[in-house]
């Protein structure tokens, strides 16, 4: 990567008075600029969470809200690298297992660009994502069970059928496409920042978003914008954390958890395809995990909510996170924290509300 590619784009992001989707960053992903297939993706807020800071143990909480994308996620800027990915490839249809967030994005991305789409999607995904897979015109399979029944009932089509340059896989880490898109949150955040960021809480299934944030921060030290990598924390919810287990246990490979359970169904990845690469950012930065329970993502979601900052319950693992971290003294406190919210508050609102309900609120 060109340093005067990175700045470009860098500088792209602190002067752009309107989205203009992933079309600035072109010089600095693997697709042509010709053959990305953008809306208005990227430029999300960060957002103050002044109580997640108020006991004074950390300096300033900032959420990044990738719910503000087109569809509601940040899956719109992996697809829109990665559906253009498959235009180049010449490809008539795209194909993938989701737990559903990136079955919504691919399918409106695959509209955008005239190809067909197919989801795998397990039937504990969220009506509202497999709603709008359909609704954006895309082919959806839905498979009794979880996200490893999905995944294996994709793996038997893909068998079954012969490859073929007209099927293209956006399965996570079959190709970089993805998380190069992800690594745009790195640039922004870089840019949006009064201070760099000291540290990001990332809600992490497979591992695209953690990923995507070290080769986009890398860059940015290697083009002289950082001074340093910012510590990156994996956060996932305990009743489904590999990754956790793994680092705190210092194994590599990560195991796979045989009986994953947790509320927060999108990234409920008992194998996480990016796993490996995940701990090795962890490790490169410094960073580190954390596992909050159901109980505590969910009141983190909705006491932001409270506030005025509506988050998914994915986005309530990585607040929860923060939480759990300045409480175990992970942050000092004139640092500057930011955690990812994934997807659109609205995308889990069933979720949030039962939780309520269970309150007697």
């Amino acid at each position: 990567m060109e340093p005067t590619d990175v700045r470009s784009c860098y500088n792209e992001c602190t002067t752009s008075s309107q989205s203009t989707g992933l079309s600035g960053f072109a010089p600095i992903l693997p697709v042509d600029a010709d053959s990305l297939v953008t809306t208005t993706e990227g430029d999300t807020p960060v957002i103050a969470c002044p109580s997640l800071s108020e006991n004074g143990a950390v300096g300033t909480v900032l959420c990044k809200d990738e719910g503000q994308n087109p569809t509601g996620g940040i899956q719109d800027r992996e697809m829109a690298v990665a559906v253009g990915g498959a235009v180049e490839a010449g490809a008539e249809k795209v194909w993938l297992p989701t737990t559903g967030n990136g079955g919504q994005s691919a399918a409106a991305y695959a509209a955008r660009a005239g190809l067909a789409s197919e989801s795998f999607v397990p039937s504990r995904s969220t009506f509202e994502n497999k709603a709008m897979i359909n609704v954006h015109g895309g082919e959806m399979n839905v498979i009794g069970g979880r996200y490893s029944d999905a995944l294996g009932a994709f793996d038997d089509a893909r068998a079954q059928q012969e490859e073929s340059e007209s099927v293209y896989s956006l399965a996570p880490f079959e190709t970089g496409h993805r998380h190069e898109g992800s690594k745009t949150v790195a640039y922004e955040l870089a840019a949006q920042c009064e201070t760099p960021p000291d540290a990001v809480v990332y809600p992490t299934g497979h591992g695209l978003g953690i990923v995507g944030l070290v080769n986009g921060f890398r860059e940015l030290v290697s083009a002289e914008i950082l001074d340093s990598l910012p510590r990156l924390y994996a956060a996932q919810p305990v009743g489904c954390a590999p990754l956790v287990d793994a680092f705190e246990e210092g194994v590599v490979p990560h195991g796979t958890v045989e009986y994953p359970d947790t509320i927060c169904g999108t990234i409920e990845i008992p194998d996480p395809a990016g796993g490996e690469n995940v701990l090795a950012a962890l490790t490169e930065t410094g960073g580190g995990v954390v596992a909050p329970t159901d109980e505590q993502l969910l009141e983190a979601a909705t006491d932001l909510a409270a506030h005025g900052i509506p988050v998914s319950a994915t986005g309530g693992v990585a607040a929860a996170g923060v939480s759990v971290l300045t409480e175990a003294g992970e942050f000092d406190a004139d640092e500057t924290v930011i955690f990812v919210n994934p997807a659109a508050a609205n995308r889990e609102a069933d979720i949030l509300r039962s939780h309520l309900m269970r309150k007697g609120i």
